[in-house]
C-alpha cells in the first residue's frame, strides 16, 4: 500500500492524530522507536551519532525498551553491534521517502507504512532532520542549521527541503536535542523555538581515540605513505571545513621553508572539485595528500602522527575532529565560528576561519614551541574526557522519561 495523506488515521505504534505519551514498556522501561536510518547508510557524523545512541540506549534496558527503525533505501543493513534489537523497516527510494515524510507533516496524515501489529504506542526519536507526522510524542536531535546560515554550501533541493521541512519538523517535535549550545541558540533565533523545549545534550567519543602506539603509527604512516611531518584535516571534504584557508595557511608555510605536508582525510562531499583546483593553483600537488575515506581503526594513529588538527571551519553544530584529536593527544587548532569554542574550551588555539595568515601564525607557535605542543595535548586529554556516550545516552534516556511523565 503506498503512504498516503488521506483517509482515516491507521491503527499504528506511529500515526497522526491526537498526542499522547507513551505507555511503559518492560519493567517500567520507556517503548522508544529510534531512527537508526543514519548509521544504516550514512558514514560521517550523523551516522556516528545514531549508532552510538543506540548502543548505549541498549545497555539501558531498565531505562529504554529500545526497538529500532530504518527506510532500507541503499540496500545496507544494521551495524554489527545492533544485531538481535527489534527493529522495523521500509523499503522505499530515498526521495520518495523524505517527500512522503514532508507531505505527512504539511496535511498533518500519518505515513501509512509506518503502521504496525499491535497496539502499544511508543515515543519516537528522529536521529537525523526527518520527522513523520505521528500520533505518539516525538524527539528530534537537531544537529545544525547550516543550509540556513550557509545554503549556498548546499544543494538547491536540499536547502528548499530543510527550509520547509524543518520548521515543521522542530515545531511538530514534543522535544528537541541539540548537541550544542550554538545549535540551541540557532534554534532559538532562527525557528522561535520555545527555549523549554530545547535539551543540549553533547555527544560522546568513542574510547577508541586514544594516543596509538609506535608500531601502529609507523604502519598507518606507510600505508598513507606519510613521510613528511604533517598537518592533518578530518571530514568531508565539503566548502564550510573551508579546506581553502587551510591551502593559503600551508602555502605561506611552504614559501618559508616549512617541510609540512597538509593530509586531508576524507570523503568526497559536495563541491569537492575547486579544492583539488585550488591545490593546483597553489603549487601544492606534492604538498597534499588526500587519502579519502579513512577506516575507524585507522585514525587514532592518523592523528597521534600528525604535529597538530586544523579545523577553520565555517560551521560546526559539534566538531567529532577535534575532540577526536585531543583525545589522541594531537594539539588542535581551530575556528572561532559555530560550536568549536564551546567544545574545545581552553584546550585549543582558536582563529578566524577567514584569515590564512593568522592560521599559518597558530600553525606556526605549535610547531615551532614544544611547551605550547605539550601544554595543548595535556589540556585536549583533559577537555575530550569531558563527552562520553554513556552520558549522552544517560541524559538522553532521561528526556524519554521526562516525555513520558508528561503523558
Amino acid at each position: 500500500m503506498q503512504d498516503g495523506c488521506n483517509g482515516p488515521p491507521q491503527p499504528a505504534l506511529l500515526g497522526g492524530g491526537k498526542r499522547r505519551a507513551s505507555s511503559p514498556g518492560k519493567g517500567g522501561a520507556v517503548p522508544l522507536l529510534l531512527d537508526i536510518g543514519p548509521a544504516v547508510h550514512q558514514g560521517a557524523g550523523l551516522a556516528r551519532y545514531a549508532e552510538q545512541l543506540a548502543l548505549h540506549l541498549r545497555r539501558l534496558p531498565e531505562e529504554v525498551d529500545l526497538e529500532l527503525f530504518y527506510n532500507a533505501h541503499s540496500g545496507h543493513g544494521l551495524p554489527a553491534g545492533l544485531q538481535g534489537v527489534p527493529v522495523r523497516s521500509l523499503s522505499r527510494g530515498q526521495v520518495a521517502w523524505r517527500l512522503s515524510v514532508l507531505a505527512s507533516q504539511l496535511f498533518r496524515r500519518p505515513l501509512r507504512s509506518l503502521a504496525a501489529v499491535g497496539t502499544r504506542p511508543r515515543l519516537y526519536h528522529a536521529t537525523e532532520h526527518l520527522l513523520p507526522y505521528l500520533r505518539t510524542p516525538a524527539v528530534l536531535t537537531v544537529h545544525d542549521l547550516i543550509f540556513e546560515r550557509y545554503p549556498e554550501h548546499h544543494t538547491r533541493r536540499n536547502v528548499w527541503f530543510l527550509k520547509v521541512g524543518m520548521r515543521l519538523f522542530t515545531r511538530a517535535a514534543a522535544a528537541i536535542v541539540a548537541v550544542s549550545q550554538h545549535t540551541r541558540r540557532d534554534l532559538i533565533a532562527l525557528y522561535k523555538t520555545p527555549p523549554d523545549k530545547i535539551w543540549v545534550i553533547h555527544e560522546g567519543i568513542d574510547p577508541l581515540f586514544q594516543p596509538a602506539s609506535a608500531v601502529e603509527v609507523a604502519r598507518v604512516r606507510a600505508h598513507y605513505r606519510l613521510e613528511s611531518p604533517y598537518l592533518l584535516m578530518v571530514g568531508t571534504l565539503e566548502p564550510r571545513k573551508n579546506h581553502r584557508t587551510a591551502l593559503h595557511a600551508l602555502a605561506q608555510l611552504r614559501a618559508q621553508g616549512a617541510p609540512h605536508q597538509l593530509v586531508i582525510a576524507g570523503g568526497k562531499g559536495w563541491l569537492f572539485e575547486p579544492i583539488r583546483q585550488q591545490v593546483d593553483e597553489l603549487g601544492l600537488a606534492d604538498a597534499v595528500v588526500f587519502t579519502g575515506y579513512v577506516p575507524a581503526a585507522d585514525l587514532p594513529a592518523l592523528y597521534t602522527a600528525a604535529e597538530c588538527l586544523l579545523l577553520p571551519s565555517l560551521y560546526e553544530g559539534f566538531g567529532f575532529p577535534a575532540l577526536e584529536a585531543m583525545a589522541c593527544a594531537t594539539p588542535v587548532i581551530c575556528s572561532n565560528a559555530g560550536s568549536l569554542p564551546e567544545i574545545v574550551g581552553a584546550a585549543a588555539l582558536q582563529v578566524s576561519p577567514l584569515e590564512s595568515a593568522e592560521l599559518a601564525g597558530a600553525i606556526r607557535q605549535v610547531v615551532s614551541q614544544p611547551e605550547l605542543s605539550a601544554q595543548l595535548r595535556r589540556l585536549g586529554r583533559e577537555q575530550a574526557a569531558a563527552f562520553s556516550w554513556e552520558r549522552c545516552a544517560a541524559q538522553t534516556a532521561a528526556l524519554y522519561r521526562q516525555l513520558e511523565g508528561a503523558g
